[in-house]
């Protein structure tokens, strides 16, 4: 005789895996400062966020796939082009115009932020809402990934300063990751096992190298960041979706800011010196930005969704955020 069992709710954070880490590194920071210098491993640990962000864009490059429809391909890279485009430009704004501050944020905040998206909960956004057009175009949107485009905009503009050795340096863990990750796939599977234990010690490893002070402070301008990632880029991405033939389910769904971004201040001051004032203030931009668009694009894609149906006539949708 079946029994039912009720499933428990659990509450969940979102961007969790590398927030929750990144709040205790800072908490021993915060408290107990001393701690992380005691030698061992655990100082490397606390104090060597270059090598593990290294390790985490090689895992990310296990994460992209050579074969992708020539349909998503389309669709994946109209609106991830257009979400890149909008950051440089919006951030090549405040730096060259604005002295590099926006109302508390900068160029590589704006840009880092912005370029990426959360590729998992596109993924699962348009596995809801959208067509397999738009759940294949995942393939491509995740090509943005890392620190690369915003290492370009910033050297291109003149507003960092690196050689291209430097940053193929940069760009060539997750290369050397994709490569290995589709020629064998086993390293594919091992790789892709292992992003969320990656993403975690990574947030440890830079909550390390922050205070609650910093996070407190810069906070607020980080909740200003994830407002302007998913209502001002999701009104160009949905746009574009929509001028290449898709519903803008998958230009709303691009809409958010990747936990991986979070990482792009880090090895940006890892290459160029001058951008270690403002790495901390710059992730934790970033990490409120994480939150606040976990809880906006779900939103704005269940509102575009709900567009779309009225518009064909329809009186229900299952909205599932």
């Amino acid at each position: 005789m079946a029994e039912n069992v009720k499933k428990k709710k659990h509450f969940s954070i979102p961007g969790g895996n590398i927030i929750i880490p990144m709040f205790i590194g800072a908490a021993i920071n915060t408290f107990f400062p001393s701690f992380l210098k005691i030698g061992g491993f655990t100082t490397p640990l606390a104090t060597g966020s270059g090598a593990l962000v290294g390790s985490f864009l090689f895992v990310i490059g296990g994460t992209i796939s050579f074969k992708t429809a020539p349909a998503a391909i389309k669709r994946g890279g109209s609106i991830i082009l257009t979400k890149v485009i909008v950051a440089v430009v919006l951030g090549l704004l405040v730096g060259k115009l604005m002295n590099n501050n926006f109302l508390g944020l900068s160029a590589l905040a704006i840009i880092g932020g912005m370029s990426g998206a959360n590729n998992a909960m596109y993924a699962g956004i348009v596995h809801d809402f959208g067509d397999e057009v738009d759940e294949a175009a995942v393939g491509i949107t995740i090509l943005s990934v890392g620190p690369y485009v915003t290492m370009i905009a910033l050297a291109a503009s003149g507003l960092a300063t690196f050689s291209i050795v430097t940053l193929l340096a940069t760009i060539l863990p997750l290369l050397v990751g994709m490569i290995l990750a589709n020629l064998f796939p086993a390293v594919k599977k091992i790789l892709n096992d292992g992003m969320n234990a990656s993403i975690v010690v990574v947030g440890f490893a830079l909550g390390c190298s922050m205070n609650f002070q910093q996070i407190f402070v810069s906070g607020a301008s980080g909740i200003l960041l994830g407002v302007i990632i998913t209502l001002v880029g999701g009104v160009f991405t949905i746009l574009v979706d929509k001028l290449v033939g898709g519903s803008g389910v998958a230009g709303a769904a691009i809409s958010s800011c990747a936990g991986a971004n979070m990482a792009t201040p880090a090895a940006l001051a890892a290459v160029d010196a001058s951008y270690k004032s403002i790495q901390t203030t710059a992730t934790t931009q970033i990490t409120a930005a994480v939150v606040v668009t976990a809880i906006l694009t779900p939103m704005l894609t269940a509102w575009i969704a709900k567009r779309n149906a009225k518009k064909r006539g329809e009186t229900k949708v299952e909205a599932q955020a």
